[in-house]
């Protein structure tokens, strides 16, 4: 096997080198924004009289190399006027080009990067990308702007509901989505229980979501990659942005530490309802703030640094009796260097932490917990030629797991200290990824990742008969915590349980024509980090855990195949894709699990499988008064559990049953109208299957007691979920030559007043004898008004 992989990797390193021997030369550069100094991801820099281009990578660099000879070439970015000119390319060159925002306002409201036609060449599918003034256009919440509830209005993306946190991607768990800010790890990507997300939009530069064909450098996740980058601020000048709206406001600064050399980035936001709930004789609060900074520093042509920090905390308390604060903190310190005009690299040393903290004062203890990590990455970038780029690199993580600690607060307390067996584990992979223009109408990309993850010692483990940690009672036909034999101690050092994964990627375009293609695409992950929750939606209190002895890590197969087009010069877009996911040991739980404060997690959970499959479309407006897309996603999503002999009844029976997050129709509906350059309306109309749920099908008396007796996990449904979003931005001085800039946005969520089950509890009317449904909606018509502004 090692014989092969040197070969596949010598194949991939050289053979490009044998292909074409005629003299090239290589141009190279940065692209930034005139006004900012900004550099800009995803510029595309094409040469339509050869068919050949490239874009510019997450730090603005781009690198193509071309036969000698004079070429025209054109440079086009969304919002931006583009550059066309005549070069003439008889020597490597290093040409930085300066980008001006265009004056038109029509070209705000493209949804998405520029769709050239050089995309329908590239094999990498399934990405959707938006833009973050198509975001902040659309309807919202209480009017606050939000990336997240922006991403699942994409085809194979959703949500388990109203007020609930994170999102599903091709019918997967939210804990199966990397979700990176400047490539460190997001592990809570909500506030307020799911009501907004964590990601101040003024911050932010670009956003990608990868639900298929995912490169090699991403691993660690089954389902989706979610990455997004913060701005480096304005090394030209000073400027502040910002909103003020009716729950939450927030406002962002950034300027030159040295002009056109370096630049700061500090934004907040805080939500401020809480703040009037005493007018109402309500003493209870619930409120959030983050922070968002970031140091740029150009050293010179070759070295650019970066330090990027987010720290973001909940609060919600209930009197004096209780109090729940948790959040994320990140720090990341990178280095560019450009080797040469073809090879660049970035090398990244990161820090991520979610800390969840309770303190029951009326009990007289603290509840604390948590997950760090370490994170040592390097990335390289080559150019070897116009047909074939190579990125390779490594990364390392050191993570630590705090499962629960109990902290008394007073002598008096009753309670003792203790704390649940903190856990180690150590996360390696290496990858190696290419892009390859095999002929005119031919592209593929293939790399392969090589993925290990060491559980490192902690105090105490658990040891079980035949290493079952659940076992089957064949009486009660029902599985219980399995008793252990004895618990073995181990040193830090120590490996407690080893893995290592092949991961191959592979994705392939050939293009039809110069406005169709198809394209396909395999890839294999693993995912060793395990969100313990047997609710629909993710809480702040579920537990990270890792692989290890009785818990197997995730592994993914996946296999898509998509169509694209554009009509009409870009006009329209329209693109199809179908998948099949399949998943192996996916976490189940037995019945009655319980997961909180558990120290011996092992015994209430099993490794069973998992399968989606689906068809995605989408078709986009791109230009025009009128934009906007209809996104439609038909899939099913499922899981099972099979004996471990054929004694074991398994979970439910060891049939397939649907996940909490399989939504059999979704449909989305996005629009922007801009009637004139002071007015423009936007709307949104939503329409899911209802959520899979467990209903009580009959009860029985024991002991004057009535005990129900429920159906087959997941067998029954709430009712459809559906609802219509509008909104309308105002801008009073559009053409006004004053420093200062702002505009009112005008909404309504949910204007139908849709009364959507977030869920179903049945109980006994204790007049009648008879059990009764009861419906919980939690929004009904939401007003809303902000007023956004820059200078």
């Amino acid at each position: 096997m090692i014989t092969h992989l040197k070969v596949a990797l010598w194949l991939i390193l050289y053979l490009p080198l044998f292909m074409n021997s005629q003299e090239k030369f290589t141009l190279s550069g940065k692209i930034t924004d005139q006004g900012s100094n900004e550099t800009l991801i995803g510029v595309n820099i094409i040469f339509p009289e050869l068919q050949k281009g490239t874009i510019t990578n997450e730090y603005g660099f781009y690198s193509i190399t071309l036969k000698k000879g004079t070429y025209n070439f054109q440079i086009s970015y969304l919002g931006f006027n583009s550059i066309s000119e005549t070069i003439t390319i008889d020597a490597s060159k290093t040409l930085n080009y300066k980008l001006t925002e265009s004056t038109e306002s029509l070209q705000e409201i493209v949804i998405t990067e520029n769709v050239e036609k050089l995309n329908i060449r590239k094999p990498q599918m399934s990405v959707n990308s938006l833009s973050i003034s198509t975001i902040k256009q659309m309807p919202v919440i209480l009017g606050e702007v939000d990336v997240l509830k922006a991403i699942t209005l994409l085809p194979g993306v959703t949500n388990a509901g109203e007020g609930s946190s994170g999102f599903n991607v091709r019918g997967g768990a939210a804990d199966q989505n990397l979700i990176l800010l400047d490539e460190a790890t997001i592990f809570n990507s909500s506030h307020l229980f799911g009501l907004f997300s964590v990601f101040n939009p003024d911050a932010i530069k670009d956003l990608k979501l990868y639900k298929g064909g995912i490169p090699a450098k991403y691993g660690g996740r089954v389902s989706s990659v979610l990455d997004i980058y913060q701005k480096e601020g304005n090394s030209n000048g000073f400027h502040m942005s910002g909103g003020v709206g009716l729950v939450s406001s927030r406002l962002l600064a950034e300027g030159p530490i040295k002009k056109e050399k370096g630049s700061f980035l500090v934004g907040g936001r805080s939500s401020y309802a809480h703040l009037f709930l005493p007018l109402f004789d309500i003493d209870s609060k619930a409120y959030f703030y983050d922070l968002n900074s970031k140091l740029s520093y150009n050293i010179n042509q070759h070295n650019n640094i970066y330090l990027s920090g987010y720290f973001g905390r909940d609060v919600f308390e209930i009197s004096d009796s209780f109090k729940n604060t948790y959040g994320n903190t990140v720090i990341n310190f990178r280095w560019n260097h450009l080797y040469s005009e073809k090879m660049f690299s970035n090398l990244s040393l990161i820090y991520s932490d979610y800390y969840y903290g309770l303190a029951l004062k009326f009990v007289g203890f603290d509840w604390t917990s948590g997950i760090k990590n370490f994170n040592l990455k390097y990335d390289l970038k080559h150019y070897i030629s116009s047909n074939f780029k190579l990125d390779y690199g490594f990364n390392s993580l050191y993570l630590t797991f705090n499962p629960g600690e109990i902290i008394p607060t007073s002598e008096n307390s009753g309670i003792n200290a203790y704390n649940l067996i903190k856990k180690y584990a150590f996360e390696n992979a290496v990858y190696v990824d290419a892009e390859h223009q095999l002929s005119s109408r031919i592209a593929v990309s293939y790399g392969l990742r090589l993925s290990s993850f060491h559980r490192l010692g902690q105090t105490e483990l658990n040891i079980y008969e035949n290493d079952q940690a659940v076992s089957f009672n064949d009486d009660l036909k029902i599985y219980e915590k399995a008793e252990p034999t004895g618990v073995k101690t181990y040193e830090r050092s120590d490996v407690i349980e080893s893995f290592m994964n092949l991961e191959p990627r592979l994705a392939l375009a050939y293009q039809l024509n110069d406005n169709a293609s198809i394209k396909a695409s395999y890839n294999r992950m693993s995912q060793y980090l395990h969100l313990l929750s047997n609710t629909s939606s993710p809480t702040p209190l579920d537990i990270w855990a890792p692989s290890g002895k009785y818990i197997k890590p995730q592994l993914l197969d996946q296999v898509a195949l998509g169509y694209f087009r554009t009509f009409k010069d870009n006009k329209y877009s329209l693109e199809v894709e179908t998948f099949y996911k399949d998943i192996k040991n996916r976490i189940d739980y037995i019945d009655g699990a319980n997961l909180i404060a558990n120290d011996a997690i092992e015994q209430v959970i099993l490794n069973g499988k998992a399968r989606a499959y689906g068809l995605e479309v989408l078709f986009r407006k791109n230009e025009g008064k009128l934009t906007g897309w209809i996104a439609y996603t038909l899939s099913k999503s499922e899981q099972k559990t099979s004996g471990r002999t054929p004694l074991e009844t398994g979970i439910n029976n060891s049939n397939w049953y649907s996940t909490p997050h399989d939504k059999t129709h979704d449909i989305s509906i996005t629009s922007n109208y801009e009637v004139n350059e002071k007015w423009s309306f936007s709307s949104t109309f939503v329409f899911q299957t209802g959520q899979p749920t467990t209903y009580p099908n009959s009860q029985y008396e024991y002991n004057g007691i009535s005990i129900p007796n429920y159906e087959a996990r997941n067998s029954s449904r709430l009712t459809n979920y559906h609802r219509l979003d509008l909104s309308a931005n105002y801008n009073p001085s559009p053409n006004s030559k004053k420093r200062w800039k702002g505009e009112w946005v005008f909404g309504v969520y949910n204007l139908y007043a849709r009364k959507n089950a977030s869920s179903i509890r049945f109980s006994e009317n204790r007049d009648t004898g008879v059990n009764e449904a009861s419906r919980l909606a939690l929004f009904g018509i939401i007003p809303s008004v902000s007023y956004n502004f820059k200078f």
